[in-house]
């Protein structure tokens, strides 16, 4: 069975960023969208990144940035994975791709329509979020896992993950799960207990 990956997203600050790594995180999360809640400059999220080991993944979440705002965004805080969390088209994908990080998509997902356009997209990874028409993500909303069913590529799945419901998403066979809100305190700081207590549900399954 694949060990699925875990990704604790919007972090803001050290002190989160080494519990969720010390506690089993495979990829830590920066956002870098200035209208959300979660924003981080990249000066702070890069002396942040500095202070962590090199074994861990860093993720940058961008929202309709421009070309040239992502890769000069990722290449001062050390990106291992883009992830392009807005409006972005297949086209600007693949200009990403060509000499960025590895990429990730985020598709926003209402019904089984929006599963599909994964096949359109030229990323190494997608991931599947609940759709909410006024945010980009961050959410706490879930979706029908159920209509997933089979994509040919790598599978973040998002969207309102907590310890109550890890279980299940990590048993769906993804690639790995992004969790966020279900693990906060308020937008941007962790809850050290509940981030613990997803990690020891889940820990039977990535053994």
């Amino acid at each position: 069975m694949l060990i699925p990956k875990v990704k604790i997203c919007g972090i803001t600050n050290y002190d989160d960023a080494l519990a969720a790594m010390e506690m089993g995180a495979d990829l830590i999360g920066f956002n870098f969208y200035p209208k959300s809640p979660r924003y981080i400059r990249p000066e702070e999220a890069t002396r942040i990144v500095n202070r962590l080991p090199a074994f861990i993944d860093i993720a940058g979440v961008f929202v309709n940035s421009t070309l040239d705002e992502t890769r000069e965004i990722a290449s001062q805080c050390q990106l291992d994975w883009i992830q392009l969390h807005g409006d972005e088209n297949a086209e600007f994908c693949r200009w990403l791709a060509y000499d960025s990080p590895k990429t990730m998509k985020a598709i926003r997902v209402k019904d089984s329509s929006d599963i599909q356009q994964a096949d359109g997209f030229f990323t190494d990874a997608i991931l599947f979020d609940a759709y909410d028409p006024s945010k980009y993500g961050g959410t706490g909303l879930t979706f029908n896992w159920n209509i997933i069913g089979h994509v040919g590529k790598r599978i973040f799945l998002a969207g309102g993950i907590n310890p109550d419901n890890a279980v299940a998403a990590v048993e769906l066979g993804v690639y790995g799960i992004d969790v966020c809100s279900g693990v906060e305190a308020s937008p941007g700081k962790k809850d050290h207990r509940k981030m613990q207590q997803l990690f020891d549900n889940i820990r039977h399954l990535r053994a």
